[in-house]
């Protein structure tokens, strides 16, 4: 489904070309061609790619560009940074091995388009669907369950990757909001979850979040983690994943969290819909011993991290399934409980 709010795309094009000539007074002529929204996009962002053409040294450019602009009006999280992203993804490339797209500018002004943005260059590639999601439909169902598998290796060894770095040392302690950690991350999808309802009683949902508190796991390790950590937020180009995308959930916390992630939402994209995983794609087992290979240490708390996970996206969905009734695809009087699919899958990890 696109994004309900759809910018004018003639009007977002006469907005950002005197904005972006002020950016490169090298460039002649410049101009921006082929604006338009990604033929799938998710509900946290607004996003447009283009072209932008211009002549420098006499010679004629070219470079595919995307923009991403904080979303307005209905919202998905209680808080967006863009802001926060850009640094993440410029930190990531200009300090790590980490593949993220060429981060150029960002305006932290509202007057330009009407919300914060940044712009950044298009990196080359596919990305494996989420509507319909990669194991029902897509390019992902066309290529053999080889070269499936080597995408899925080369992904988690992006992960672990990531996981890997000196968050320290590389400066992202800007992600501690206060004192970082499980806690802080339970306290706050407490909050997420309260405004997400609307005082609407979520009973699976709240036990999952019950059940987690009981059950926390002490002296928690921290590390970057990437948040919505995901074949589907990778830009592939073959089976090497060229870019990663999508850092609005980064934070601090237990690596793990995005592993039992990574495993969560494919589940929800097979078992959850009521599909059979494609052949070739590795399994939990697999993943979770090649993950150890290449952190060289042991997965201490994944079934912890799996309801994590169970929880967080139920709390997301919850929040969608409002975007939903206020854009008028569900009826009102529809219950959001039994379209929860991530609330399904946690109530059959809470025994429900």
């Amino acid at each position: 489904m696109p994004l309900p709010q759809q910018r004018d795309p003639e009007a977002t094009r006469r907005q950002l070309a005197p904005w972006l000539a002020r950016r490169m007074p090298q460039a002649r002529d410049l101009a921006i061609t082929n604006l338009a929204p990604p033929a799938a996009t998710g509900f946290s962002n607004d996003t447009l790619l283009f072209d932008l053409e211009w002549t420098e040294d006499g010679r004629a450019r070219r470079q595919g560009m995307v923009v991403r602009i904080e979303p307005s009006g209905f919202t998905v999280f209680p808080a967006y940074d863009v802001g926060q992203q850009f640094r993440i993804m410029q930190r990531l490339g200009e300090t790590t091995d980490v593949p993220v797209p060429p981060m150029y500018w960002l305006e932290e002004r509202t007057a330009v388009l009407g919300a914060r943005f940044f712009v950044m260059g298009r990196v080359e590639g596919r990305i494996p669907p989420d509507n319909p999601p990669y194991h029902a439909a897509g390019w992902m169902t066309e290529i053999v369950p080889a070269a499936r598998a080597a995408l899925w290796w080369d992904g988690l060894e992006v992960l672990a990757r990531i996981h890997r770095l000196d968050w320290r040392r590389l400066g992202f302690d800007f992600l501690a909001h206060g004192t970082p950690g499980l806690d802080a991350q339970l306290d706050y999808y407490a909050r997420y979850l309260a405004w997400a309802a609307g005082g609407r009683p979520e009973p699976v949902i709240e036990a999952g979040l019950a059940w987690l508190r009981r059950h926390r796991p002490a002296d928690e390790p921290l590390g970057l983690c990437w948040g919505d950590a995901r074949i589907g937020n990778m830009i592939f180009a073959g089976a090497r994943c060229r870019a990663v995308l999508d850092w609005e959930m980064a934070t601090l916390g237990n690596p793990e969290q995005d592993l039992a992630w990574w495993l969560f939402l494919d589940r929800h994209h097979s078992e959850g819909i009521g599909i059979e995983r494609l052949a070739g794609l590795p399994g939990r087992e697999e993943t979770v011993a090649r993950y150890e290979e290449l952190m060289g240490r042991p997965v201490r708390h994944l079934d912890y991290y799996e309801v994590f996970a169970a929880f967080r996206f139920a709390v997301i969905m919850c929040r969608l399934w409002q975007l939903l009734i206020a854009y008028g695809a569900v009826p009102a009087d529809a219950d959001p409980q039994a379209s929860n699919i991530p609330a399904r899958l946690l109530a059959g990890m809470l025994g429900r």
